[in-house]
């Protein structure tokens, strides 16, 4: 040991915990709902509790599209087993492994049952990314350099270009579609938050459509690499077995929502458009006062001469 660190790590060793851009994405939205509920007691009656729940709605919907970008929790898998800790040691250590895939790459996870294990404390959750301007090999070299634990190299070299399984074409091809019609999915979500404040409310139902429709395209192109034959990643007599994880379902919740959003609102103004105006605050009474002059002052010089 080199105060208390190992020779070939540069500094103490740093896991990946959370990613900052969904940080950043969640404190944005958080920002935007605590600024319209300050806004909420000048809104008098019913339609405060519609334009509440309207909006606070709209900004779940908003903030899953952007956040699950970010997420390694699309595809998630566990196995507990006694392994190899080290190369060229014959110490075996009893951990759980668990596999992370995200849109942008995939989290390596290594946790000691006990964490405190060979003199040494195991707890590990490594990022490899796939994403654009990043290079995904030079990442697993770079966990080479350090001399990360085996069973997360081994799980990790699965991932990289060279490896015969093929799992980083079919993955980062199917995560950046993904990602793309996610994307897609945020602007419709944009478009219809316009034609619900212009009003145009028909309109905006339709946008809601197509921004649950791309949401469910995305998890469509995601679930192509389900298509393909795994390659299997084993330690000893135990298989670590992947399945969807929470942002996967929580993409299709969300779809799922704003497909039924959007038929309310387009059958609202096809068989009870009163009811729907009603919820956006539109009412044909309101429309009306505002539109109608209660007094007219003339200035009775101007009508003398015909002015």
């Amino acid at each position: 040991l080199f105060d208390g660190v190992y020779p070939f790590y540069p500094q103490q060793r740093k896991a990946f915990v959370f990613d900052v851009s969904t940080i950043i994405v969640i404190v944005v939205f958080l920002t935007i709902a605590c600024s319209f509920l300050l806004i909420i007691p000048g809104i008098r009656g019913r339609a405060r509790l519609y334009w509440t729940l309207r909006v606070l709605l709209s900004l779940v919907v908003g903030v899953v599209i952007v956040v699950v970008q970010f997420t390694g929790d699309w595809e998630t898998g566990w196995v507990k087993t006694n392994t190899s800790y080290k190369s060229f040691s014959r110490a075996l250590v009893n951990v759980d492994i668990g596999l992370h895939v995200g849109l942008a790459g995939v989290n390596v996870t290594l946790m000691g049952n006990p964490v405190n294990q060979v003199n040494e404390t195991i707890n590990y959750n490594e990022h490899f990314p796939w994403s654009f301007g990043a290079d995904y090999d030079h990442s697993y070299g770079e966990g080479l350099e350090k001399g990360l634990p085996s069973p997360i190299l081994y799980v990790a070299e699965k991932f990289t270009t060279q490896s015969p399984c093929g799992m980083h074409r079919q993955y980062r091809i199917s995560g950046h579609y993904a990602s793309a019609t996610l994307w897609v999915a945020f602007c419709a979500w944009l478009i219809s938050n316009i034609l619900f404040s212009m009003p145009v409310l028909v309109y905006g139902g339709y946008m809601l459509l197509v921004t649950g429709a791309f949401m469910i395209f995305s998890l469509l192109s995601f679930s192509t690499v389900r298509n393909s034959l795994m390659c299997p990643i084993q330690f000893g007599t135990t298989i670590l077995r992947t399945g969807y994880g929470g942002s996967f379902w929580l993409t299709l919740a969300i779809g799922l929502l704003c497909f039924v959003a959007g038929i309310t609102v387009v059958a609202l103004h096809y068989f009870n458009l009163d009811l729907l105006k009603t919820f956006f605050d539109l009412r044909e009474g309101k429309a009306e006062e505002c539109q109608e002059m209660t007094e007219v002052y003339v200035n009775p010089h101007f009508v003398n001469k015909g002015l």
